[in-house]
């Protein structure tokens, strides 16, 4: 059994999960899964697949993680007491090998937001092991301790680095879930103060870390359908958010629109109210210029606000942006698959993204193309585009 808690996923499924109990219990959805990696065969895992999703649905939040949970100062008491009667139901979910014949699987998952938010990490988290348990079986792990080691040498011991802070963002395409808790119980051990924290409830709370996270792209792509209006969905979605958390976990994500749609929704009364913004697609360089320039416009002091930088980020990324950015503003960094599926072989590029809410199609648009999502319904994507005045292609 790969997943053995509910809480092995990350922070902000918890978080997103809570406005959807309070302000939309009655939301329908659909993800769609994705292998951005070309040339996979996964069809013959579809069988253990569906063996890790019954088991998954099988599990429940037990007292001790409910009480954990109950002790993180934005997570609500009635949230936790319906978490103590939530279980996963496989029915939501569907798996089977693509129409095209070519190694690509489907997997759908539809029906209530509230019940299969949970589906996605856990989900990615198997498709990952299982392949790398197939295709690498026994592997050493020696070269991933080596790789690991420099990486910490190079962060800890450069001069002029000290302050830089790093969190694991990794849960969702880590090579195992061992390698993913001893690499962790690594950089505590070794990087103390510069590790920030994790985004994996489960890893957080078995290794006295901090549990790092706030909203991700289905949240405000899920506002396509629950905004009042097309063009004021990202606005309704930070409102929502807002009126949830009250100046709480205060990270506006730039990205499901691109950033020229987000600055200009992002306006005095957002710079504000939120503590800060993050990157997920695009230039960081010329994204962070940007933000600190609309902090500036909108009379609001750079130096107290934070830029989180979660794209793609190894080590040397994450100094070249401390070095550009530090004295600035506040910074975050967010390293995901460089540190939990760095150990030998090529990890994969896989997503599940939210394609459908309340049976209307919804996108993720982004700075980067490759990161887009939306090519279920390509006039829908068009149609997006020209509400938010962006180019039809990018």
């Amino acid at each position: 059994m790969i997943v053995t808690s509910l809480l092995d996923t990350d922070l902000y499924k918890f978080t997103m999960m809570q406005v959807v109990l309070h302000q939309y219990p009655a939301a329908e959805v659909e993800y769609r899964f994705r292998c951005r990696t070309p040339g996979i065969d996964l069809v013959p895992l579809i069988g253990r697949i569906r063996e890790e999703v019954d088991a998954l649905c099988s599990l429940r939040f037990d007292d001790d993680e409910l009480d954990y949970l109950r002790g993180l100062r934005f997570i609500d008491s009635d949230f936790v007491d319906f978490l103590g009667l939530f279980q996963l139901n496989a029915k939501y979910v569907r798996i089977e090998p693509g129409a095209k014949d070519n190694g690509e699987i489907e997997i759908v998952i539809a029906g209530p937001w509230l019940h299969t938010i949970l589906f996605e990490v856990p989900l990615l988290a198997i498709v990952n092991e299982l392949y790398f348990r197939a295709t690498y079986p026994g592997l050493d792990l020696d070269e991933g301790r080596r790789r690991l080691q420099a990486k910490i040498a190079l962060l800890r011991d450069t001069p002029g680095y000290e302050r830089v802070r790093i969190a694991d963002y990794g849960t969702r395409r880590r090579f195992s879930r061992d390698w993913h808790d001893e690499m962790l119980a690594t950089l505590r051990a070794e990087l103390g103060p510069q590790l920030a924290g994790t985004s994996n409830v489960w890893l957080a709370k078995r290794q006295g870390l901090v549990p790092i996270g706030s909203m991700a792209h289905e949240y405000l792509q899920a506002f396509q359908s629950l905004g009042p209006r097309l063009r004021d969905s990202q606005t309704a979605a930070l409102e929502a958010w807002a009126r949830e958390y009250r100046g709480d976990l205060g990270i506006a994500l730039s990205d499901v629109y691109g950033l020229d749609a987000f600055l200009r929704d992002f306006d005095m009364y957002f710079c504000k109210l939120f503590d800060g913004a993050r990157h997920d697609s695009g230039d960081p360089f010329t994204w962070g210029d940007r933000v600190l320039a609309h902090y500036e416009k909108n009379r609001v002091d750079p130096r107290t606000k934070t830029l989180v930088f979660s794209d793609g980020l190894d080590i040397p990324r994450v100094m070249e942006l401390y070095r550009h950015f530090a004295g600035r503003c506040q910074l975050s960094f967010g390293v995901g698959t460089n540190l939990t599926n760095d150990v030998g072989p090529s990890p994969l590029n896989i997503v599940i993204k939210m394609t459908r809410c309340n049976g209307q199609p919804v996108a993720k648009l982004s700075d980067s193309p490759g990161k887009a999502m939306g090519f279920e319904d390509p006039d829908y994507v068009a149609y997006l585009r020209k509400v938010f005045g962006l180019p039809s292609s990018t």
